[in-house]
């Protein structure tokens, strides 16, 4: 399928695969960077707080607001990856070692799908309420270590996906 836009009186003609990596790598920079900004940025800047009160109420506002487009960035990076993955008939690729990175995209996929989609809604954010009024920088310390783990697996398979996708890492 090929998709025509005119600009400039050229026509420009846009792949379907094209278009669905251009939306997958996008949704990727937006997802997992604002994960990063979340990690590495807001969650010491809270932690340092002194009112563990405030600190636990502008976390959750915070967090609040990228909440919509980590789902939205989440669900495009899914359909985009798996629409590929069916354009291409690549689902061999499940089955052989030296595309472990589509392995690990799946699997980062698949547990921020679970995390943002199921357990905070229904679990984490009861926890947060009760354990953060009981001991809120053991609640944040725990997020953080969370939000660490997340990243850094997200980072490694960015970095073997683009190697991976071009030829490297086996």
């Amino acid at each position: 399928m090929r998709l025509r836009c005119v600009s400039n009186l050229r026509i420009m003609t846009i792949h379907d695969l094209t278009l669905a990596r251009m939306l997958h790598v996008l949704a990727i920079v937006l997802w997992i960077g604002g994960v990063a900004m979340v990690t590495s940025v807001i969650i010491p800047a809270v932690r340092r707080m002194e009112n563990k009160a405030d600190m636990l109420r502008l976390f959750e506002e915070l967090e609040g607001r990228f909440s919509l487009q980590a789902k939205v960035t989440t669900l495009l990076a899914g359909l985009t990856g798996f629409y590929m993955l069916y354009r291409l008939d690549a689902w061999h690729r499940y089955l052989e070692w030296k595309y472990w990175w589509v392995h690990t995209m799946t699997l980062v996929w698949l547990l921020f799908t679970i995390v943002i989609f199921i357990l905070e809604p229904f679990v984490l954010q009861r926890w947060y309420r009760e354990t953060g009024r009981k001991d809120p920088d053991k609640t944040m310390r725990a997020i953080q270590r969370l939000h660490w783990f997340l990243l850094l697996l997200s980072l490694v398979t960015i970095v073997g996906a683009v190697a991976g996708s071009h030829g490297g890492l086996w």
